[in-house]
């Protein structure tokens, strides 16, 4: 009897002993969990109650703070709970202080009108260079299509720029009409009288044919013709009605003795045949020493155009 007196007497004491030993954890709840530690991973921790029961792994979730940082005291629990554990303001790092730069901005240029701010820059400069040289051509191409004197649409657009050029545009083509054809005298009549000769017929000659004229039918050589930019349009219907004969490949005898000289300004040919034209061209055949050269013609480009005959 005293042997098992002694045992339970045994037991007793070292539950009482374990039962003081056991640590006590607060829990997230307000309850707290009073035991001895058994095992422990990143989920939670398991731990042997007082009575000898074990409780299922409790996460690090359902502690409080206080009962985190009791656990943390354990070097071996201390790295899985420290993520838990929050850290008040006054003990967190301070963060560096963000240190701001003045950034080096470019300066706004002062607010002025168009032509000036075209002035006041290399790249606004030679633009106005360009716009103005291209105002001057322009007066060169208007002067051309328009029929006006040259050095006077230019001059203008020197010294308008853009408004002059437009001015020209607008008015009308201008055209002179061709003289009209001097009527042909007809012969004087003559009488014959009986028992005495017939009057010698008198010989008309002609000293010259003036520019835009045709010579008479009944006229004695003639000088040529001459047709002028300004007097007359060079166009495909003047080219077509005044040298007919120079399309043929085979002229006939009174075109063969006759010479079609075109004057441009660079140039000047002497045509043997139109082969080909268009609306804004024509392509004539033109004799280069022996060789024989077709050479394209822009109506635009034409000066003088002469018709005259061949040298004898």
């Amino acid at each position: 009897m005293q042997k098992i007196f002694r045992v339970l007497f045994g037991l007793w004491l070292g539950s009482l002993l374990v039962a003081a030993r056991a640590d006590t954890f607060p829990l997230a709840d307000g309850t707290s969990l009073a035991g001895d530690i058994i095992s422990f991973n990143y989920a939670g921790v398991i731990f042997r109650l007082a009575d000898g029961k074990y409780t299922d792994r409790v996460g690090w979730t359902k502690f409080s703070q206080d009962g985190l940082k009791q656990l943390s005291e354990n070097p071996k629990i201390k790295p899985l709970v420290e993520p838990f554990i929050e850290i008040p303001l006054s003990a967190r790092p301070q963060k560096p202080e963000v240190k701001v730069n003045e950034a080096t901005r470019l300066e706004l240029p002062p607010k002025q009108s168009l032509l000036g701010a075209l002035f006041s820059s290399s790249v606004g400069l030679f633009a106005l260079v360009l716009i103005y040289a291209a105002n001057i051509y322009a007066g060169y191409e208007i002067a051309v299509v328009r029929i006006r004197p040259k050095a006077l649409v230019m001059g203008v657009a020197a010294v308008l720029p853009i408004v002059g050029p437009i001015i020209f545009l607008a008015l009308p083509m201008k055209v002179e009409a061709a003289p009209e054809e001097a009527p042909v005298e007809a012969d004087p009549a003559t009488f014959a009288v009986a028992g005495q000769p017939a009057p010698a017929q008198e010989e008309i000659h002609i000293a010259g044919v003036t520019p835009g004229s045709r010579p008479a039918s009944n006229a004695g050589p003639a000088t040529g013709q001459v047709f002028q930019r300004g007097q007359f349009t060079f166009n495909r219907r003047f080219i077509e009605t005044k040298f007919a004969g120079f399309f043929a490949e085979k002229r006939s005898p009174a075109d063969d003795n006759t010479l079609l000289i075109v004057k441009l300004a660079s140039a000047q040919w002497t045509v043997e045949r139109i082969t080909r034209i268009a609306a804004g061209e024509m392509q004539v055949q033109v004799a280069l020493g022996e060789v024989r050269q077709e050479v394209t013609v822009a109506f635009a480009d034409i000066q003088e155009i002469q018709v005259k005959p061949k040298a004898a």
